[in-house]
């Protein structure tokens, strides 16, 4: 009983709730136990268990039931005043999703007596800023049937793996500051394996630094993280990524399945795209954001593109690929996935064919075109609006990747004559 007071503490008083417990299972002629009658009493207050796709909701205290897929044994560790500390972590999972408990101190030994497979009862309640973690305030074995999916490749486990995977993106080197005051350079990447994706961090640059996306790679001792959500990994100088003679299918959720929390990859059609809107950041910089309506047969979802994602150009009917995004609840409903940083989305090529094209160029929302005055083409890289400009490149759909660029002079008398003819074409 004062496992499910715990939901309530803050509501009523614990002998006001043994009482209505009470009055509870002698209303129901004793066909409840207490523990079903507690959670009665707890429902009829509003504190109801919620799956676990339901802890990203921003309540101070939560029940839910899960799965135990993973564990930590108990570790010794010591305080910041010089006493000692046990911690354990358990991943627990429903049809929903997963999730780390974190067991301080005496609730760490808990462990010990339990065993994969098993389903716990859990109160919790999330650490400071950290919305992929649980708190374990009190839990306790039950005899519920969960239905769940194993995640692939590492659980809890911290010991390194080998992969073969993808990239999906490789960002340019970042300089961080380490504890001791120096400056070192990382790189993140996405990449994606048979599993899903993954967030990639390379502390040792020159890992990555001679690969691009699109590259097939095989990565040895590649450490998991239990940071962020998803999978995520970290290469050190004890890691090595060689090219790989693979083929490698990354698989996407379909549109239907994404709910509103987790990290999702899809595959759909754009029925709808806005304009780039620019906004400022909390550090006073410059950024963008744009909206993406994708479908996929019935289905739609919104993708919220940001940064330099919302400066791609596109269009409707392209077939974009969304990997790593996360999901959340849209602000006037539904749902929708943000591609920002750690996530990436490409348009995959339909068909190529060299090129050669002579026109005006003209800045969009953006994005670049070039009109040859029959005919406009997205233009990948940076140019100066109205220069005219010959473009040999190769040609996917409508867009150009150029190869060379060649400045056009201006002739004054074609382009008079050209006044003229137009001139006299309205006067007829």
């Amino acid at each position: 009983m004062l496992f499910h007071y715990a939901l309530v503490d803050d509501l009523i008083s614990k002998e006001e709730f043994e009482r209505r417990v009470a009055e509870k299972i002698e209303h129901c002629g004793d066909l409840v136990d207490e523990p079903t009658a507690a959670m009665m009493v707890v429902s009829e207050l509003g504190r109801e268990h919620v799956k676990i796709r339901g802890l990203h909701a921003k309540s101070s205290l939560f029940s839910f039931f899960g799965k135990v897929i993973d564990k930590t044994e108990p570790k010794e560790f010591d305080r910041a005043d010089g006493e000692k500390g046990w911690v354990a972590t358990l991943l627990l999972s429903d049809e929903t999703g997963t999730t780390r408990l974190v067991l301080w101190d005496q609730k760490a030994g808990a462990v010990l007596d339990t065993e994969i497979g098993e389903v716990l009862e859990v109160i919790g309640r999330h650490p400071p800023k950290r919305m992929q973690e649980i708190y374990a305030l009190a839990l306790r074995k039950v005899s519920v049937e969960i239905t769940c999916t194993v995640p692939a490749a590492g659980g809890l486990s911290n010991e390194p793996v080998d992969l073969d995977c993808i990239l999906l993106a490789v960002e340019p080197p970042r300089t961080f500051t380490k504890r001791d005051g120096t400056t070192g350079e990382m790189i993140e990447a996405v990449i994606g394996d048979a599993d899903g994706t993954a967030r990639l961090v390379a502390w040792s640059p020159e890992l990555l630094g001679e690969y691009a996306a699109g590259t097939a790679v095989h990565i040895t001792n590649a450490k998991p993280t239990g940071r962020g959500e998803g999978r995520n990994f970290s290469l050190d100088d004890k890691s090595t990524v060689t090219p790989a003679d693979t083929t490698i299918v990354v698989p996407f959720t379909p549109l239907a399945k994404v709910s509103d929390s987790g990290i999702f990859s899809v595959l759909g059609t754009i029925r709808q795209v806005r304009q780039p809107r620019s906004f400022t950041t909390k550090n006073g910089s410059a950024s963008w954001v744009r909206n993406v309506l994708l479908g996929d047969g019935e289905d739609e979802l919104r993708i919220v593109l940001w940064g330099d994602n919302a400066l791609v150009p596109l269009k409707c009917g392209d077939t974009i690929e969304v990997y790593h995004a996360s999901a959340k609840a849209g602000r006037f409903g539904g749902i929708e996935l943000g591609v920002g940083r750690g996530s990436t989305f490409r348009v995959p090529e339909a068909g190529t064919l060299p090129v050669s094209v002579t026109g005006t160029i003209i800045e969009g929302p953006g994005c670049w075109f070039l009109d040859d005055g029959s005919r406009r083409y997205l233009l990948e890289g940076e140019f100066v609006h109205g220069s005219e400009v010959a473009v040999a490149g190769i040609l996917s759909g409508s867009r150009i990747i150029p190869e060379e660029i060649s400045a056009i002079e201006l002739d004054a008398g074609a382009i008079l004559a050209s006044i003229r003819q137009f001139r006299d074409s309205l006067a007829r």
